[in-house]
C-alpha cells in the first residue's frame, strides 16, 4: 500500500509557520509566568528566535501525527 496525499515533510513545511508562532507565544508567556518568581521577561525578538528553534521538532511531530491520521483514514476507507 502506497500512502496517498502529502508526505510528512510537505505537511511539516506547510505547518512550520504556525508551529513556530505558537512556540514563540508559549515561550513569551512562560517567561511572563516565570517573572512572578523573579525570572527575566524575554524580549519579543528572543521569544521569536527560541520559538523558531522549538517550532522545528514540534511541527515535525505534529506532521507525523497528521500523516498517521491520514493513513488510518485511508485504511478505513478501503475496508
Amino acid at each position: 500500500m502506497t500512502p496517498q496525499g502529502w508526505s510528512t515533510v510537505k505537511i511539516a513545511i506547510a505547518l512550520y509557520p504556525f508551529g513556530a508562532g505558537a512556540a514563540a507565544v508559549n515561550v513569551f508567556f512562560a517567561s511572563l509566568i516565570f517573572s512572578w518568581v523573579g525570572g527575566p521577561v524575554l524580549s519579543t525578538s528572543l521569544s521569536i528566535l527560541i520559538g523558531a528553534i522549538l517550532g522545528v521538532p514540534a511541527t515535525w511531530y505534529f506532521a507525523r501525527h497528521i500523516r498517521h491520521l491520514m493513513d488510518v483514514a485511508e485504511e478505513r476507507s478501503e475496508a
